[in-house]
């Protein structure tokens, strides 16, 4: 089997699923690409069992056949390579795969093509477009928030809810929560599932800059997203997701009201001398003042400021983890948020003033209990 391609046009599509291959995966063959040529179109397939990704490019070829080529050391010496045409030579009984470039000749031994797993196909899908900007968009403001927690498996991925009005994306780790919803894209088959972190990791990075349509299709055990040339595979976590409207709370009389910024740089700086393990900080309400502060007990480090704010309700004080606080500022646009609050025992929520056209950006954050220094 032969066949010639651009060596850039060839790492440019490695490089966009090349993240689908781990270093010590549980089937050595999946440390290897699939090549497939069918009719001049090299296909190629990436996977770790439970996510995989497939991109096409055209090639010069006059036969077709199959190769699992290794990766890591294809993709660096293509990394090396000025742009140029490469001829791949590939010996179908010893599965030895040989380059040739006009700079010389690489050698590397790949593996039998049918020892790789085989991709899932879609059956008995129901679908869905979505604007590749949007899902990028609700990718961004939530995944920071999804837990590491194995013990978890739920929460270790987004939770999509497909509406007949709307499309909501949560990630919550038990000590925050974001749910972010679009009003501009709607299903008429409701459905509800769980992607892992991964999938949507590699999806993020692989989305193109211009809105295009990613289509989603998905069935009781897997995900199939496709746009331009890629496709993408997943499989669902299947664990039942923690009925998060049940968590906002409702009734929250105290509101502050805030330039976002101004915020955000307090926190920082307050937040140096905030104990190292437990990041808490201290927000005492009163008035139209904000009060930042925050103590180090064990290398008595302290720090306090103060902040002009509009806000309704009861005198207060509650503590927050600071580097949770960070983020989810960092992660809201609007130059004014509110952050809405009842008691220092319960939950926070941060929201934009304004938001977005057709989204609705809601941030839940869990207290931490205050050591009563004065």
């Amino acid at each position: 089997m032969k066949f010639i391609v651009s060596s850039s046009a060839l790492l440019k599509q490695l490089s966009s699923i090349n993240g689908v291959v781990t270093n010590n995966p549980v089937v050595p063959i999946l440390e290897n690409f699939l090549f497939e040529i069918n009719n001049s179109t090299l296909t190629i397939t990436a996977s770790d069992l439970e996510t995989s990704m497939i991109t096409e490019l055209p090639v010069e070829a006059k036969e077709n056949g199959r190769i699992a080529a290794p990766a890591k050391i294809l993709l660096e010496t293509l990394k090396n390579l000025p742009d140029q045409p490469v001829t791949f030579t590939i010996d179908e009984e010893t599965y030895t795969i040989e380059i040739s470039s006009s700079n010389g000749r690489y050698k590397l031994s790949g593996e039998n093509a049918t020892d790789f797993p085989r991709v899932p196909v879609v059956q008995g899908a129901n679908a869905i477009d979505i604007p590749s900007n949007v899902l990028a968009r609700a990718i961004n403001k939530t995944i920071f928030a999804v837990s590491s927690d194995e013990l978890r498996p739920a929460m270790t991925g987004i939770f999509v809810q497909l509406r007949h009005d709307n499309v909501t994306f949560v990630a919550t780790d038990g000590h925050r929560l974001l749910r972010y919803r679009r009003t501009d894209v709607a299903t008429t088959q409701e459905a509800s599932l769980i992607i892992p972190r991964k999938a949507f990791t590699l999806l993020k990075s692989t989305l193109p800059s211009e809105a295009v349509a990613v289509r989603m299709e998905f069935n009781q055990s897997n995900a199939f997203f496709s746009f331009d040339n890629i496709r993408m595979i997943c499989r669902l976590i299947d664990e039942r997701y923690p009925d998060y409207e049940n968590v906002i709370p409702v009734q929250n009389p105290n509101k502050l009201v805030i330039d976002r910024q101004d915020l955000l740089s307090s926190v920082k700086r307050i937040s140096i001398y905030s104990n190292k393990t437990t990041h808490q900080i201290r927000l005492k309400l009163n008035g139209s003042e904000l009060q930042v502060s925050a103590e180090d007990l064990d290398f008595s480090n302290e720090a306090n400021e103060r902040l002009a704010c509009q806000y309704e309700g009861e005198d207060m004080e509650i503590g927050f983890n600071a580097k949770f606080l960070m983020e989810m500022l960092n992660n809201l646009d609007s130059d004014e948020i509110t952050f809405e609050l009842s008691t220092p025992n319960r939950a926070g929520l941060l929201m934009p003033i304004v938001n977005e056209d057709s989204e609705n950006v809601l941030m839940l954050v869990m207290p931490v209990m205050l050591n009563n220094y004065v």
